[in-house]
């Protein structure tokens, strides 16, 4: 919103309202559901609408919803879907490319495992809502460009991800982290993100493409927990525990969130080629991000509430040995 600001452009939010949120001076506020094609086509009756980003919609059903709402009313429609699309296709090869989306499909894992289900529906859902945009697209010309993200990195995730691991360097104790490898890490800068939407908002470029969002390195957990450390200034202290013993004991995601197993490593060389995209190296983001904690010391992720029962693990594990 600030950007589209900052460049002069007319801004209005629609949400049901459920969470409070100070808006920039200048942006309207719209209530509604998005799940209701009333409430969506009240919403657009009295606006010219130029583009609509569309940072909420998660299902097939909202996406039919949401075209028939604003067909021929919109000269552009920025869909912000996921890299999970590609999570559940069958036998692909990381960094995943836009050519990866077609193909067959993993099965759905058991609903009893809870963390793996909602993550292969979440990018079950997306596709679904993906699909039905890109058939209006070649069937009436619907104006949609969509863009496939990552993990989104920024000073304000509300998840808190990266603020977790610095808060928890502060205080001098180890890291808690499960055991192997894990998943390369190939994030994304929301501000880069940010630049996108806006550009693709301005230029009306993208129509009937799915383009990927991500920087251009790739890094280990380890890797980027030093280069974290090293900012921070601290001494990286890392301890290892079986993944299903952090999960047993509810720990995991919070004392780890980049040690998931359901993060999409992305190539981002058509958004680069095709749209002319940028993006931030992770180092500098890196420390624009430690820069603003560091500034604010009071700012605490919900995650690291867990910590004391971290503590207690790894001193009773240090016991043990």
């Amino acid at each position: 919103m600030e950007l589209l600001r900052e460049r002069g452009h007319s801004v209005a939010v629609f949400n049901r309202g459920v969470t409070s949120a100070e808006l920039p001076h200048g942006v309207e506020r719209i209530y509604g559901d998005r799940s209701r094609k009333q409430d969506l086509e009240r919403a657009v009756a009295s606006q010219s609408c130029d583009a609509v980003i569309d940072t909420t919609l998660y299902t097939g059903v909202d996406a039919l919803t949401t075209i028939e709402a604003l067909e021929r009313r919109t000269g552009h429609y920025i869909f912000i879907s996921t890299g999970q699309v590609y999570l559940i296709r069958k036998n692909l090869s990381r960094p995943f490319r836009e050519e990866d989306y077609e193909g067959d499909l993993m099965m759905p894992p058991p609903p009893e495992h809870e963390s793996d289900y909602g993550n292969w529906l979440y990018g079950f859902d997306k596709r679904e809502a993906e699909d039905h945009l890109f058939q209006a697209w070649k069937k009436d010309g619907f104006p949609v460009t969509s863009l496939r993200a990552p993990m989104i990195n920024g000073e304000r995730d509300h998840y808190g991800r990266i603020l977790g691991y610095l808060r928890r360097m502060q205080d001098g104790g180890p890291l808690l982290i499960p055991e192997g490898a894990g998943l390369p890490l190939r994030h994304v800068y929301c501000p880069d993100v940010a630049r996108a939407v806006v550009d693709l908002a301005e230029t009306g470029r993208g129509k009937g493409r799915a383009f990927n969002l991500s920087q251009d390195e790739t890094v280990s957990l380890d890797e980027f927990l030093a280069m974290l450390a090293e900012l921070v200034r601290a001494r990286l202290q890392v301890a290892r525990a079986a993944r299903t013993m952090l999960e047993e004991l509810k720990l995991l995601p919070n004392c780890s969130p980049f040690s998931g197993l359901w993060m999409s490593e992305l190539d981002n060389r058509r958004s680069k080629e095709e749209l002319g995209i940028t993006y931030t190296p992770l180092a500098a983001y890196l420390e624009s991000i430690v820069r603003h904690y560091k500034d604010n010391p009071k700012l605490m992720p919900e995650g690291y509430g867990i910590r004391r029962d971290e503590l207690t693990y790894l001193e009773q594990n240090l016991k043990l040995r």
